[in-house]
């Protein structure tokens, strides 16, 4: 089946490909477009995810450059034209022969403009994610340069997923790791949830319908609040949550872990 970019993306994204055209040259291998835009439609606080792929790592001054640029292509959540950009970059001899866990040239986001501004720079770094990141992209994508993923990228052994899953709930432990960011984290763990249970992969929505009818009532509320404010039917208050908000995400740390076979951590005292 053909598939298509949503019409209201359109623009911005050929903008965002003139600035990767820009930057990357003709070390650009493919860019591939993935994520809410094709996984059950892009919703309010929906981002544009860009997977883009270089034939060699990028050096610290095209890195920074790309990134500063990127910045007049993407609008903070919230903003009425345009949406937020979350953009990762990929060197193909990085995942080729594959490995675990792989290692990205650049991850570009709207968390991190504050950062940018002020001049700081995350390097090339390893990265679990990539192991989701690739298997979204080879499930659902459209190439909007080079090979289609499924040609291009390598499959990722089902274990390397299991193992990234597990290591982003790790990443979880106590409120200062989910401030800030508590709608997002509790709709992550409902995709991680699905995911460990089913074995594919659910838009937020979706997924957080399905553990609702596995979450006890106690749980529940956290959840709907996060869905509706994702699909923009209220408000975010989240937050005003927090203890509800912890309980919930060591409830589902316990039961994903049991499901990917691996102990979840708990601080002390929780």
């Amino acid at each position: 089946m053909l598939k298509h970019i949503p019409a209201e993306i359109v623009e911005q994204v050929d903008h965002a490909l003139v600035v990767l055209d820009r930057h990357l040259g003709n070390r650009l291998q493919a860019i591939h477009l993935f994520g809410s835009a094709l996984d059950g439609g892009l919703k309010p606080h929906s981002d544009i995810d860009l997977l883009v792929t270089v034939t060699v790592p990028l050096e610290d001054g095209v890195r920074r450059a790309l990134m500063l640029d990127l910045l007049n292509v993407s609008v903070p959540p919230g903003s009425k034209l345009w949406r937020p950009l979350e953009v990762t970059v990929i060197a193909i001899n990085e995942i080729i022969p594959w490995r675990y866990p792989a290692k990205r040239e650049l991850q570009f986001g709207e968390w991190l403009r504050e950062d940018l501004l002020r001049g700081i720079f995350e390097p090339a770094l390893v990265d679990h994610d990539l192991a989701i990141i690739l298997t979204k992209t080879t499930h659902n994508s459209i190439a909007l340069r080079g090979l289609s993923a499924e040609l291009l990228f390598p499959s990722i052994p089902e274990q390397d997923f299991i193992a990234a899953l597990a290591d982003t709930i790790a990443l979880w432990n106590s409120p200062e790791d989910w401030d800030g960011d508590e709608r997002n984290i509790v709709l992550a763990l409902a995709r991680i949830w699905f995911s460990a249970s089913t074995g594919k992969i659910a838009s937020k929505d979706v997924a957080a319908e399905w553990i609702l009818k596995q979450l006890p009532e106690e749980h529940q509320v956290v959840v709907k609040e996060a869905r509706d404010a994702y699909l923009g039917v209220n408000t975010d208050i989240i937050s005003d949550y927090p203890g509800k908000l912890a309980a919930f995400i060591f409830y589902a740390k316990t039961i994903i872990g049991k499901l990917l076979r691996v102990e979840p951590y708990y601080p002390s005292g929780c």
